[in-house]
């Protein structure tokens, strides 16, 4: 039994309409002149880049645009983007401007700018020696939480498989987030995203109590904790108050807010508490289909809620509460069993899959997604019940 937990976070957050406008006072905080942005070419369409490139321009700054960011950023695209910075500029500060792949590069990048060698030193967990470049983070969707996280994650496209770098010193210094920069999000976009963070708040809020977490030493996932429960409890009602509102209407400015908050809240929980069976099974399964990870996730996690509703009911009647269920006349499996049923009709309300053979999954499949999954010690360890290659297939199935 583990006696003691820990809990890491941003150094600091600045949040709220306008937010972008503190970047100066950020970075003059830091102490920073030569800043390198890291974005993608659909920021930079969107002008978002050139209204940060505008900011730092008449502040006086010396600023370099790396603007080749793409999903599950491939590791040479990291090296890239450091040897196209190291060739400008002495950088001092790094931005990073988009999506959870944005901001992951501009982690690897602002790791390779202080500690120098090759991405592939520092795969799996605390392998950072210190304190990276510092980083700013700034978000333009709601569904990572990268802003706040210790994990980044490449594409090892050698090997076809997906490489992470997790460590608490990976952690931007600071996280700024300006719900007017997530405005123009489409529908699908904002669907995915904003299912993903429901996926980190509900499996971070689920995840086994940190006490019985089976494994020795300092671990990044340390399983359910006091700090992360209310964290991610809040993260839970605020997605599933905005979400659809999110989807259906893009401009409104409430509901963009209270998802980003809502994602920033589960990116700190879950950063701390770890997730679980729903993103060990989205490994295997995105390897199979083009899926978007949120969406994989998002299909998964309320079959997987079923499954550990009965090790998990009294948490499963709070998720419940927090979807705004009247659940007071219930029988406390009932009112367990109602959490599960409202994720599954939130997917279907902003238009996602509920069916793994909608995104191409054949049944002869399951067997396999069981196998490979089952050894993602570091989610399966926290999942509340213990998962089996049958318990795995028989879920799967009911997923099918």
């Amino acid at each position: 039994m583990r006696n003691t937990w820990e809990f890491f976070s941003t150094q600091q957050i600045v949040f709220g309409n306008g937010a972008i406008q503190e970047l100066d006072s950020v970075l003059k905080r830091l102490k920073a002149k030569n800043v390198l942005l890291v974005t993608d070419a659909g920021i930079k369409q969107a002008g978002i880049a050139d209204r940060v490139l505008s900011l730092l321009q008449s502040a006086d700054y010396t600023t370099v645009l790396y603007d080749k960011a793409v999903p599950e950023p491939p590791v040479n695209t990291a090296l890239e983007c450091f040897d196209f910075a190291k060739s400008q500029i002495s950088v001092d500060a790094i931005i990073g401007l988009g999506g959870g792949s944005s901001i992951d590069l501009a982690k690897v990048v602002a790791l390779l700018m202080a500690h120098g060698g090759q991405p592939s030193d520092y795969f799996g967990e605390h392998k950072v020696p210190g304190p990276i470049a510092p980083l700013v983070a700034i978000p333009t969707t709601a569904g990572t939480g990268s802003e706040v996280t210790s994990v980044a994650v490449l594409t090892d496209v050698e090997n076809n498989i997906k490489v992470g770098i997790s460590d608490n010193y990976l952690r931007p210094a600071v996280a700024l987030l300006d719900p007017e920069l997530t405005v123009g999000l489409p529908p699908y976009v904002t669907a995915c995203s904003g299912i993903d963070a429901l996926s980190h708040a509900i499996e971070a809020y689920t995840a086994k109590d940190y006490k019985y977490i089976q494994a020795q030493g300092n671990l990044l996932f340390k399983g359910s904790l006091p700090i992360s429960d209310g964290l991610a409890l809040q993260a839970i009602e605020l997605i599933a108050d905005n979400l659809t509102l999110a989807v259906q209407q893009g401009s409104n400015l409430e509901a963009r807010a209270n998802m980003l908050l809502g994602s920033l809240l589960a990116g700190m929980a879950f950063s701390n508490a770890g997730t679980a069976a729903a993103h060990a099974l989205a490994y295997p399964i995105g390897g199979l289909v083009k899926s978007p990870h949120g969406e994989v996730t998002g299909l998964l996690l309320p079959y997987v809620m079923e499954y550990n509703t009965a090790v998990v009911p009294e948490k499963m009647v709070n998720i419940a509460r927090a979807f705004k269920l009247n659940v007071a006349d219930m029988e406390q499996k009932e009112a367990a069993l109602a959490a599960s049923r409202a994720v599954l009709n939130l997917l279907e309300e902003i238009g996602l899959p509920t069916r793994l053979s909608q995104i191409g999954i054949k049944e002869q499949d399951i067997p396999e997604i069981a196998e490979k999954a089952l050894p993602i010690d570091r989610l399966i360890r926290n999942n509340p019940r213990v998962p089996t290659q049958k318990g795995f297939e028989e879920l799967l199935r009911k997923a099918f």
